[in-house]
């Protein structure tokens, strides 16, 4: 990296995971001038694990932070596909040599260790600035992007100037309307018709009952599902906690304010959603507290005509956001920063049209791979969704050879424990390919 390229000033939009992500490979590259602008006021990952899967952990051993990382996580060694009805196994696959293959294993965690340990990170780089309680507006796409930064807690909204403009502000992006507005292209977010509940219990709620108790304690990722919904749940936090996710129809959203993607749940509203599912599920569900239910809307848009313009991209959720039965959201934006680190460290100066065109490589890297596992997401969720008919009856005897076969028996509906789907993901090695392939792709670029 020459030093011109060096001291570029890189304005990154949100600090989820991919911003933070993003912040970190950029200043572990040597970029000395890197900002990010977040709206919340501090970090906020809160009532959510995560699926941690090798692909993610290879960008973030190259960060430097997985170890920390996964001290409190969970090494997933098998999973458990079971009817929602009956609580009987569908399948069960083994994975005890994930590590083996891939050089890292698959872990569930939790989401404020995740982004705990990134953030910790960053702030041990002087290169890195944070602004919070700050939204943006009004961006231009210039040669030099700039936006305005409007401080939530006082203070005047200013001008930022910047060398590259880098969106990682979700699915609520602001920077992504804007730049396809300017493209004169559009690209709406549109209900997906699901919901979701995210859950955590602690051990001591479920001390009383020794079934409940053995989730927590295995090393198990237990799915449970039915007619156009499903309940996914694992141990977290150094197994003092048990995160049950779900998705669902989308029906109980008609009260809730429509610039929020979450509302206030009812207990008693989430109870009959699962009513039919088994008492195993039933002893889980009954332990949340009254007042602690929470209901996130699913959103998606289509995919777009392109994630760049000028010396602006998107990243993670603002160009292609998922559904979450792949478990590949925050990998695939954490894919996305280490991508990104590695075409402006290669960009060959610090000119907005060569800094243009290396933002193009990390398009043409990571575009096809990324919405080709959103549309595999979809298909998952279509799947594990069927209600009765002779499609059913077929994707549970693909089930049952998956168990005769020890987890190799052939592909998986679920396409998150079949074994090529895994080692499509999670063998990739994104910022080597983004290395091997800058020189050829930058070259090509018209």
């Amino acid at each position: 990296m020459t030093e011109a390229v060096k001291v570029l000033h890189i304005a990154i939009i949100g600090a989820g995971m991919g911003g933070l992500a993003t912040a970190l490979a950029l200043a572990k590259k040597g970029f000395t001038h890197i900002e990010v602008y977040e709206s919340a006021s501090s970090l906020g990952f809160v009532g959510a694990g995560i699926q941690m899967a090798p692909n993610m952990a290879r960008v973030l051993g190259r960060l430097g932070c997985w170890e920390e990382i996964k001290r409190e996580a969970t090494n997933v060694r098998e999973t458990s596909i079971r009817k929602s009805e009956t609580n009987e196994e569908l399948a069960h696959v083994p994975m005890p040599d994930i590590e083996s293959l891939y050089g890292f294993p698959h872990m569930v965690g939790h989401r404020a260790k995740l982004a705990g340990e990134m953030y910790k990170a960053c702030q041990k780089e002087p290169s890195i600035t944070f602004f919070f309680a700050t939204t943006v507006d009004k961006v231009t796409f210039s040669a030099k992007p700039s936006f305005t930064a409007i401080p939530r807690k006082g203070g005047e909204p200013y001008q930022v100037h910047c060398d590259v403009l880098l969106a990682a502000d979700g699915i609520k992006s602001v920077v992504r309307p804007q730049m396809l507005r300017a493209l004169g292209v559009d690209a709406e977010v549109v209900n997906s018709g699901q919901a979701a509940y995210r859950i955590m219990l602690k051990r001591e709620d479920l001390e009383h009952d020794a079934e409940l108790l053995g989730l927590l304690d295995g090393d198990m990722v237990c799915r449970w599902i039915g007619e156009r919904r499903h309940i996914i749940a694992y141990p977290v936090a150094g197994k003092s906690i048990y995160n049950i996710s779900s998705a669902h129809p989308d029906t109980n959203f008609a009260s809730a304010p429509s610039a929020s993607y979450t509302t206030k749940g009812s207990k008693a509203a989430m109870l009959a959603i699962y009513a039919t599912f088994c008492p195993t599920v039933q002893k889980l569900l009954n332990l949340v507290p009254d007042g602690e239910v929470c209901e996130w809307k699913l959103r998606i848009h289509a995919p777009l005509p392109t994630w760049t313009y000028g010396s602006t991209a998107l990243l993670g959720d603002a160009c292609h956001p998922t559904l979450p039965h792949l478990n590949q959201g925050a990998a695939q934006a954490i894919e996305d920063a280490g991508v990104l680190s590695v075409v402006l460290a290669r960009c060959p100066d610090p000119s907005p049209a060569a800094v243009g065109r290396a933002l193009k490589v990390y398009e043409r890297v990571r575009k096809e791979r990324a919405e080709l596992l959103v549309s595999m997401a979809a298909q998952s969720g279509r799947a594990l969704h069927l209600g009765e008919g002779k499609a059913k009856e077929e994707r549970d005897r693909a089930f049952k050879a998956l168990t005769k076969g020890e987890g190799k028996g052939g592909p998986s509906p679920d396409k998150w424990a079949d074994r090529e789907v895994q080692r499509m993901i999670y063998g990739h090695d994104c910022v080597g390919v983004a290395e091997e392939g800058f020189e050829g792709i930058y070259r090509s670029l018209p």
